[in-house]
């Protein structure tokens, strides 16, 4: 029998997110306009790393040509909320149903390199589905926080096993602060990873999970229990970590000898951003194909002008240090949404099945690692028929 969902009565005006002041922007252009480049290397293009003739042209593009108080005017109007929770301030946002129904609320958790901004479209597409020929019936109330120590979110107070985990600080969000007894959860990235232990420690209110990604260790890998077809995904995830993992290696071992630089340098934040949008997205090794220019720049300038680049590695950090809650096993109905040019390799059906109680699979015919921006269209989809079958 499908439930009614209901709206909370919380208060929901709007607060304005920033003011850059003048100063400050003025002191980013004068930075990049001053970059100290690095020699180049006998090398092609992104072979060794971030192309530096792209680099050069976008930092050009961002200290002469990018308009940040236009993307600041778009930000503010955005439907942007705090609450203080555990001592930490959370930003959210929220964006209300058009038409209440059978559909339950989400949150919704994006990973690293990105930010609320990057889900924006993906949570406009589920709450006012009718503006993108769809049903309103099947509209969902949307809430996207920001990671603690993203942007708006102030970063854990202390790093220990007793500060509050990212998933018990969203189920406070959504229970006490923003009163649903029930609601469903989709993340991808690090987003996955809390969206699981979510669902793992409140099956009681959270009715499914939708995700773009798992924890890649079954829970007892060893060589006797896994199928040929599990041996060959792992051996294919453990080559992509080695060609490609080594920012997680530093962000999770040393991540402040890396966050200095960044916070210190505009271009060189840009850099460390742009090589995981090009490597990690469908795009063919053309970034303009899935990103534009303005969109690149205002990531990273809600990085540059909240100086939370370094805060945004503690998730790697914790993790690396054993302060993140171990997953068992997940429970609740859960959906897996396998985008081809995503981290890695595309986890067999039965691996996920080790973990989690999956009850719908789909591999996506194009796509990456940041789908709610590169395919929004395809991964609402997925995201309304799952929730439809579980609600």
């Amino acid at each position: 029998m499908s439930k009614t969902w209901t709206t909370s009565t919380t208060d929901t005006t709007p607060s304005p997110l920033l003011e850059v002041p003048e100063a400050a922007l003025g002191d980013l252009r004068a930075r990049l306009r001053g970059t100290r480049w690095a020699e180049p290397w006998p090398v092609t293009e992104w072979q060794a790393g971030t192309d530096s003739k792209e680099l050069r042209r976008l930092t050009e593009y961002w200290s002469d040509g990018y308009d940040w108080r236009a993307h600041e005017t778009e930000i503010n109007a955005l439907p942007s909320h705090f609450a203080e929770i555990e001592g930490m301030t959370v930003h959210y946002l929220r964006f209300d149903a058009e038409r209440v129904g059978t559909l339950p609320p989400l949150v919704l958790t994006n990973g690293w390199p990105s930010t609320f901004y990057e889900l924006v479209e993906l949570a406009r597409r589920l709450s006012t589905p009718s503006s993108y020929g769809g049903d309103p019936q099947h509209a969902f109330t949307v809430i996207v926080p920001s990671l603690p120590g993203f942007t708006f979110s102030s970063p854990p107070p202390s790093l220990t096993a007793q500060s509050p985990p990212t998933h018990e600080l969203w189920h406070r969000l959504m229970r006490d602060e923003l009163g649903f007894e029930h609601y469903g959860a989709h993340g991808g990235d690090l987003g996955s990873g809390i969206t699981a232990r979510l669902g793992q420690a409140h099956p009681e209110s959270v009715v499914g999970i939708h995700l773009l990604d798992i924890l890649s260790t079954p829970p007892d890998p060893t060589a006797a229990q896994l199928t040929d077809e599990e041996r060959e995904y792992l051996t294919t995830f453990g080559a992509w970590s080695q060609e490609e993992g080594a920012y997680a290696h530093q962000q999770r071992t040393r991540p402040m000898t890396l966050a200095q630089g960044l916070s210190d340098s505009p271009s060189g934040l840009l850099g460390w951003m742009l090589e995981k949008y090009r490597s990690w997205s469908d795009c063919e090794g053309n970034l303009s194909t899935r990103f534009t220019d303005d969109f690149l720049l205002t990531q990273a300038s809600l990085y540059w002008f909240t100086n939370t680049i370094g805060t945004s590695f503690i998730p790697y950090y914790a993790s690396g240090q054993g302060l993140i809650p171990k997953l068992d096993r997940v429970e609740v109905p859960t959906a897996l949404a396998l985008f081809p040019a995503n981290l890695g390799a595309p986890a067999p059906r039965g691996f996920v099945e080790r973990k989690y109680h999956l009850t719908r699979y789909t591999t996506m015919p194009r796509g990456g690692h940041f789908p709610a921006h590169e395919e929004p269209e395809l991964l609402a989809g997925d995201i309304t028929e799952f929730f439809r079958s579980v609600s």
